[in-house]
């Protein structure tokens, strides 16, 4: 399982390329003083998609909040998410990928961290702001990092490595490092052939309730409502995947849902590890195609010395497993966006393969 990075945007001087090592030159947003008016705006406020203070996150009219049935493991960050259509247009269906979204959409996401996660809406930290903008049929990525006072989120093409302590909802307080990923990483993970698209976003995901202002309601039945989507089936006909949260749904469900959220956006017949041979999409139906009895294309250390990539009913001589619990920069899947183990989507696919037959 491997990642494999986009194209460059060709703003090379953000880096520095040694014949062994790359170093990501980060600075802070007063020391920014390169134009980067064509790249985006340098100011997240300067877009106009939240109203009062930005770190409330008040969406602005035209501004809708979403969010899906199974997220991207991201170091236990939580996430707020919206998308913004111009005036006027809409999404075309689509069963199997994300939406097919009209030009001049934003996709804007939203990562903080609650002082104590059993408080989760006192004492918020934002981190980062991710914006995804379709322009000319292209999307584009944009990483913008907050100030320590929370009043706005800068541009930042480079990354930044964040300090950030909480307490757990066990009572444990951790710190980490998290990162906030430069503008070719984010490309990297959104990759599908040799195109960036959005990953979450797919009416798979989106086919749940969610808890607007004005009360619950179906996701894509308040989108249609809104007339912001075009060409969707009755309500009976979408599909959905699980919430691998869900405990009153099927571990084999389940944990297909995390490993495709978590996976899948390079595990993919057209993703970035196509070549890897493991396709990690909740709707495979193939075994091998999931790894089960499926040796490694490339061993070394990332298959641990292990033959396979899921042995059933052994989740210890399963490589897949080996993978997704190591912190190790050389072996963990998915290569970015988490510098710790998600404990509980760990524990759901070691069930998941333990529980499986021979």
């Amino acid at each position: 399982m491997r990642v494999c990075f986009g194209l460059f945007f060709g703003i090379a001087f953000f880096w520095s390329c040694q014949t062994k090592k790359q170093e990501i030159v980060v600075l802070q947003e007063e020391q920014l003083n390169t134009d980067l008016s064509s790249v985006g705006k340098s100011k997240l406020s300067d877009y106009g998609f939240f109203t009062g203070d930005l770190k409330n996150l008040s969406p602005s009219e035209g501004v809708i909040p979403y969010a899906l049935n199974s997220a991207l493991f991201t170091d236990y960050a939580f996430k707020k998410r919206f998308v913004k259509f111009p005036f006027g247009t809409k999404a075309n269906y689509n069963s199997e990928e994300v939406l097919d979204f009209p030009e001049g959409t934003v996709l804007i996401k939203n990562f903080y961290y609650p002082a104590d996660f059993r408080k989760p809406e006192e004492n918020l930290r934002i981190l980062e702001t991710r914006l995804l903008l379709k322009e000319s049929g292209i999307w584009k990525a944009l990483p913008y990092i907050w100030n320590d006072e929370q009043t706005d989120a800068f541009l930042n093409v480079a990354g930044k490595n964040l300090d950030v302590t909480w307490t757990h909802r066990d009572g444990e307080v951790r710190t980490i490092k998290y990162s906030v990923p430069n503008m070719n990483q984010c490309n990297g993970c959104h990759l599908k052939g040799d195109v960036v698209m959005p990953i979450g976003p797919s009416v798979r995901q989106l086919n749940d309730d969610y808890h607007y202002p004005e009360g619950k309601m179906n996701q894509l039945i308040h989108w249609q409502e809104l007339k912001l989507i075009e060409g969707m089936p009755a309500q009976s006909q979408l599909p959905q995947l699980a919430s691998y949260d869900d405990g009153q749904v099927s571990i084999d469900k389940r944990a297909r849902a995390w490993l495709e959220i978590n996976c899948a956006h390079c595990h993919r017949v057209d993703g970035p590890a196509k070549n890897s041979g493991l396709h990690l999409l909740a709707s495979e139906k193939e075994l091998a195609k999931i790894g089960v009895g499926k040796a490694p294309v490339a061993a070394g250390k990332g298959s641990g010395g292990l033959l396979y990539d899921i042995v059933p009913g052994k989740p210890e001589e399963s490589i897949l497993q080996f993978r997704i619990e190591s912190i190790h920069p050389g072996i963990m899947m998915p290569e970015l966006g988490r510098s710790t183990v998600h404990k509980e989507g760990v524990e759901l696919v070691r069930k998941w393969i333990s529980e499986m037959k021979m």
